[in-house]
C-alpha cells in the first residue's frame, strides 16, 4: 500500500512538471535575431553637417554688447578685429529606404538647416550624399533621396492601426553613433499626445530608443515599419514615440508628388467637449469638438456646419476630441469630400464637405477695457456692448456683453471667463442686455445644470461652460 501510494505521488510529480514545461516552452519569448538580420541592411545611419558664423559669438565672448559696444576701440587696440570665420557642427540620426532606387524616410529634425547630408550603409563601406525631397515639419518627417545605380534593400510600411499595447517591436538605429543598434521591448500605449505639433498621434514603446535613433523604424514581427522612432521622455527611461506608419505613409506619399504637404482646411475654430458642456448640450458623453466659430465663405460654412455644432465623426469614423478632428481633417487631401457628423440641438445631422487647403492663423490683438456700468453675474462684472466696442474690438455688431471684472474663485474664474471677453449667447440664446444673461441662467440653465457661454476673445469665438448646481 505504502509503494502504491509513493507511485502516485510520483506520477502526480512528473504530471505538474510536465504541464509546467509545457507551459513554458509554448510561451517562451520570440528571438528578434532573424528578423534583425533582414531588416538591418535596409536601416541607414545619417550625418549632417551644418556651417554656422561664429564671429559674431566671439564679439559677444569678448564684448556683451557686441558691435555697438563703446569699448570697440579698446578690443581692437589689444586684440584686433576679429576676423569672419565659420565652424562645422556635426550631427547623427538614422533613417531607413523605402525603396531600391534610393527613397529614405528620416525626421525633419535630423536633417533640418543641414548644409551636407551623408548617408551611410551598414558595414560602413558605403555612403552617398543625400539631397532632401521634401520635409513635413508638422509630423517631423523628411524625404531623402541618394542616387545608385544598384537596386538597395528597403523596407514597407504595416498598419500600425493594427497594433496594440502588448504586441512585440524592435526598433533599429544609431544611438550615441553606435550603428544599427537593436533594441526589443512592446507597444505600450497608443495616440499618445506630447505636444510635438497639432498631428500628435505617437505610438508609445518601451523599446529603448536613445539620441540617434531619431529616423529609424519601430518594426512589428513581420519586420513591417509600423513607427518611425522620433522622441523620448528624457527624464525617463523605457519611453519613447514613434509616429504611426499610416500617417508617414500618406505624408511620405504626398512629399514625393509635391515635396510638401498639403493638408484638408475646414474652416472653423473648435474646442473640447467637457462634462459641463456635454450636459449643457444633452451629449451623453464629453466626446467630439464643439465649433467655436465658422469663418465665412470656407468650407464648413458654405456646407451649413453652425457655431454650437459637436462635430463627432469624420466619414464615420468618430471624433474624440478637437485634437482628433484636426489630425483627421488634416491627414484628408484639400478639394476632396469629407462626410461630417454632427450633434445639434439634441440631434444627429450628416453633412457633405468640399475641403479647402489649410491656412495660417491670425493673431490677436490685445485689448483694454472700456469704462462703464455693470452688474455682478456668477462672479463676472458685465455691461452692454456700445458702438465705441464695435471699433475698438472689430465686432460685427454692437449685441453683447462686455466682461469689465471676474472675481477670483468665482464659478465664472473657474470657467475661465477673463476680463474684456464678450459674452455673445447662452445656451445659444443671444445676449444683448444683463436681463437677458439672467433670464437665460433662470429659465434654461438652472435646469439643465450648466450654462454655455459662446464668447468673442481677441478675435476669436470659444464657448466656455459654468456649471450651475
Amino acid at each position: 500500500m505504502r509503494k502504491l501510494i509513493c507511485f502516485i505521488i510520483s506520477l502526480c510529480f512528473v504530471t505538474v512538471a510536465s504541464s509546467s514545461y509545457a507551459f513554458f516552452d509554448s510561451n517562451r519569448l520570440p528571438s528578434f535575431s532573424e528578423l534583425a538580420e533582414k531588416a538591418s541592411p535596409a536601416v541607414v545611419n545619417i550625418s549632417t553637417v551644418k556651417v554656422v558664423q561664429i564671429s559674431k559669438r566671439l564679439k559677444r565672448f569678448f564684448s556683451p554688447f557686441g558691435e555697438n559696444d563703446p569699448f570697440n576701440e579698446f578690443f581692437k587696440k589689444f586684440f584686433g578685429e576679429i576676423p569672419e570665420s565659420k565652424r562645422k557642427e556635426h550631427a547623427l540620426g538614422s533613417g531607413f529606404l523605402i525603396s531600391p532606387d534610393g527613397y529614405i524616410v528620416t525626421n525633419n529634425h535630423v536633417v533640418s538647416k543641414a548644409d551636407e547630408i551623408t548617408v551611410i550603409l551598414k558595414g560602413g563601406k558605403k555612403s552617398f550624399k543625400a539631397k532632401i525631397i521634401g520635409t513635413d515639419p508638422e509630423t517631423d518627417l523628411a524625404l531623402l533621396k541618394i542616387d545608385t545605380k544598384e537596386d538597395l534593400p528597403y523596407l514597407t510600411f504595416g498598419d500600425s492601426d493594427k497594433m496594440r499595447p502588448g504586441d512585440w517591436v524592435i526598433a533599429i538605429g544609431n544611438p550615441f553613433g553606435l550603428d544599427h543598434t537593436v533594441t526589443a521591448g512592446i507597444i505600450s500605449a497608443k495616440g499618445r499626445v506630447i505636444g510635438a505639433g497639432p498631428y500628435d498621434n505617437f505610438l508609445q514603446t518601451d523599446a529603448s530608443i536613445n539620441p540617434g535613433n531619431s529616423g529609424g523604424p519601430l518594426l512589428n514581427l513581420k519586420g513591417e515599419v509600423i513607427g518611425i522612432n522620433t522622441a523620448i521622455v528624457a527624464s525617463g527611461q523605457g519611453i519613447g514615440f514613434a509616429i504611426p506608419s499610416n500617417m508617414a505613409k500618406q505624408v511620405i506619399e504626398q512629399l514625393k508628388k509635391y515635396k510638401k504637404v498639403k493638408r484638408g482646411w475646414l474652416g472653423v475654430t473648435i474646442q473640447d467637449v467637457d462634462m459641463n458642456t456635454a450636459k449643457a448640450l444633452g451629449l451623453k458623453e464629453p466626446k467630439g469638438a464643439l465649433v467655436a466659430s465658422v469663418l465665412k465663405g470656407e468650407p464648413a460654412d458654405k456646407a451649413g456646419i453652425k457655431v454650437g455644432d459637436v462635430i463627432i465623426a469624420v466619414n464615420d469614423k468618430p471624433v474624440s476630441d478637437s485634437h482628433d478632428l484636426t489630425r483627421k481633417i488634416g491627414l484628408l487631401k484639400p478639394h476632396s469630400k469629407a462626410k461630417i457628423t454632427v450633434w445639434r440641438n439634441g440631434k444627429v445631422k450628416e453633412f457633405w464637405v468640399k475641403l479647402g487647403e489649410r491656412k495660417i492663423n491670425m493673431a490677436m490683438a490685445e485689448e483694454e477695457a472700456p469704462e462703464g456700468q455693470a452688474g455682478y453675474i456668477l462672479g463676472m462684472k458685465v455691461r452692454e456692448v456700445t458702438q465705441q466696442d464695435v471699433d475698438k474690438y472689430n465686432l460685427d455688431s454692437d449685441k453683447g456683453l462686455l466682461v469689465l471684472n471676474v472675481r477670483e474663485g468665482s464659478k465664472a474664474d473657474e470657467a475661465d471667463i477673463r476680463v474684456y471677453d464678450i459674452l455673445l449667447k447662452g445656451n445659444f440664446k443671444e445676449l444683448n442686455t444683463v436681463n437677458d444673461l439672467n433670464e437665460v441662467i433662470e429659465k434654461d440653465a438652472k435646469k439643465k445644470g450648466a450654462l454655455l457661454l459662446l464668447i468673442k476673445r481677441k478675435g476669436q469665438t470659444i464657448f466656455r461652460t459654468i456649471p450651475l448646481k
